[in-house]
């Protein structure tokens, strides 16, 4: 496979991803998730297996913000045999204290794996920018 292929199995995963989080589409999420699956998050420090993420971290952030969207632009990632990484920036708008929406910037890692055809996230970590960090560097 090339760093093409790499590139759209990242796209067409960030794809799914970004459908199941604006439809607080838990059902879906779990199809492109690994059983096993490790993660950050950016609501719970380590979470260990798919129910664990579900119910820990998405389960509180995603009914919460609105217009998730990755930074396809930014995106960066890899192919090695049975495994691709993804690093790609995200934006969001959350509620603030006073109850406005307000701007919330994040990025993301995952390590997805080919499994039975089909790529699976076995490792994913979410978290917010840093308030005084660029977008990118490139």
């Amino acid at each position: 496979m090339t760093d093409t292929s790499a590139k759209e199995i990242a796209m067409a995963w960030l794809a799914e991803m970004q459908s199941c989080v604006r439809d607080c589409d838990f059902a879906g999420a779990r199809g492109i998730f690994s059983l096993e699956v490790v993660g950050f998050g950016s609501h719970a420090s380590l979470l260990v297996g798919l129910d664990a993420l579900e119910r820990d971290q998405w389960q509180h952030v995603w009914p919460v913000i609105e217009d998730f969207t990755f930074l396809i632009r930014d995106l960066v990632c890899g192919l090695s045999s049975d495994l691709v990484w993804i690093a790609c920036p995200w934006t969001s708008s959350g509620q603030g204290r006073n109850g406005t929406l307000r701007p919330r910037p994040g990025r993301m890692t995952a390590v997805l794996q080919r499994v039975d055809g089909r790529w699976l996230a076995i490792h994913t970590h979410h978290s917010l920018a840093p308030a005084s960090a660029s977008t990118s560097s490139r």
